[in-house]
């Protein structure tokens, strides 16, 4: 299954609203849920990037939706990652091989 991690940046809207932040990731994993994706974790970081979520979907679809549901609610920004697991990454080197 797709995975993505996501290096998102509060908004002005986003940090006005910093006191609702634990709501607003709760509203993510069950909105990711309804798309039929999961919010495997989510951190609140210090440095370039505000949060760190990590998403798992069905397929790019999915995890695109997913993204674009987490940003159109205009408290975040995101810059997202497509990243391969040890399986996945295996397949790769091996198809690049020959």
């Amino acid at each position: 299954m797709p995975t993505y991690v996501a290096l998102l940046n509060w908004t002005d809207q986003g940090i006005r609203g910093y006191k609702d932040t634990g709501k607003r990731a709760e509203a993510f994993a069950a909105a990711t849920q309804n798309l039929g994706a999961n919010l495997l974790t989510i951190y609140w970081t210090v440095g370039p990037y505000d949060l760190v979520a990590v998403v798992e979907a069905p397929d790019e679809e999915t995890g695109t939706a997913a993204l674009l549901k987490l940003g159109g609610a205009g408290n975040v920004r995101t810059t997202t990652l497509r990243a391969f697991g040890r399986e996945e990454m295996d397949g790769i080197i091996a198809k690049a091989a020959g």
